[in-house]
């Protein structure tokens, strides 16, 4: 039989759920609790890089629809879509991370932090659906129309006006984006941070304001060939690829989020470093699978069986799981929640064993 011990995070006493205060005996020390974790310094800066993308995507489109009343651009018209789309993923996004802030309750002990992964979903559906695919047969139709001859445009030189414009303003909120991306980052490559990155609300807006970048250069270019050739084919084409690109990037955004709901925890390099802090308390003979989940973008929970050495007292094992758990959370901030289970040795060997049958997804 094993002996448990639940280690609670330094706020557990605040836990609805234990209304008596933590179940553990010991804990971090308190000062950690009022230090601002680093997953929740970069989610602000994720706050403000979405605030700025929503006041350009609402002033550009705007301006993008009357351009393409004036003109009668498919690719115009996809491109208003595109940043009013976008305008309400990011007011959609915020939602997510307010949401995500709610103090838990006994019917979500965890908190709901999984709101933001929940919204940061139903941005990716929107963007498919009301981006990628209304632009899409918008571009197809306007392909038929001009192979018909049934298109007649206006003046272009307010779309082309509305565009480089747009592609300023779009460029300054990429920029701004960028930076908190790259501040969020560090060393990690862009498309691995972004697959590793616990807090979509870091790579959504990048990955929106990107499309939106390079879609304006395919209308830009799209009109410039109809200008040039006479030929309306060319607008309706930009609007198909200005759609295509759309669902590229909801794509992405699909993955990553129903990876996070599901229930994503450590990368395997970080699960390594957890359990050689485990290992190296003097009093832990061998520590089993580390298991772990993310509940929200600053909330973990983390879970490992441990031996401890042969003699050791109920006052020597509390004294180090304390220990356990100050280096955890010293290492990985977001670990809210650490529970540590005592195991026999034998165990511990088994369900390693059992980890390193497990297949690499």
């Amino acid at each position: 039989m094993s002996e448990t011990h639940a280690q609670n995070s330094p706020d557990a006493s605040s836990d609805p759920a234990s209304p008596a205060g933590p179940a553990s005996a010991g804990g971090a020390p308190a000062g950690n609790a009022a230090q601002p974790s680093e997953p929740a310094k970069k989610r602000s800066g994720g706050t403000i890089s979405v605030i700025a993308a929503i006041a350009a995507n609402i002033a550009v489109g705007i301006v993008k629809f009357i351009a393409a009343g004036i003109s009668g651009s498919s690719a115009m018209m996809s491109e208003g879509i595109h940043s009013i789309v976008d305008s309400g993923n990011g007011i959609l996004i915020l939602h997510g991370l307010h949401r995500a802030k709610r103090p838990a309750t006994v019917e979500h002990p965890f908190g709901f932090g999984k709101e933001l992964y929940f919204w940061t979903l139903v941005v990716a559906v929107s963007i498919f659906a009301l981006g990628g695919g209304i632009s899409l047969m918008d571009g197809i139709n306007a392909v038929k129309a001009a192979l018909a001859g049934n298109v007649e445009h206006g003046s272009m030189v307010m779309s082309f006006v509305v565009l480089l414009a747009a592609m300023a303003i779009e460029g300054s909120s990429l920029y701004v984006g960028l930076r908190q991306f790259n501040a969020a980052r560090g060393d990690k490559g862009p498309l691995r941070y972004i697959h590793d990155c616990k807090d979509p609300s870091l790579y959504s807006v990048v990955l929106e304001d990107t499309a939106a970048e390079c879609g304006l250069v395919f209308a830009l270019v799209g009109l410039i060939l109809t200008t040039v050739t006479g030929n309306a084919v060319w607008d309706g084409v930009a609007s198909i690829v200005i759609g295509l690109l759309l669902m590229s990037v909801s794509f992405v955004m699909l993955g990553e989020s129903k990876g996070l709901l599901v229930g994503e925890g450590m990368t395997r390099d970080e699960l390594l470093v957890a359990r050689t802090l485990v290992e190296a308390d003097p009093d832990v003979v061998k520590a089993g699978g580390v298991l772990t989940m993310y509940f929200g973008p600053d909330t973990m929970l983390v879970t490992v069986d441990v031996t401890f050495r042969e003699g050791i007292t109920n006052e020597g094992i509390i004294a180090a799981i304390d220990r356990i758990e100050a280096a955890l959370t010293a290492k990985f901030p977001q670990a809210k929640r650490i529970y540590i289970e005592a195991m026999n040795l034998t165990g511990v060997e088994r369900q390693l064993a059992r980890a390193k049958a497990t297949p690499d997804e």
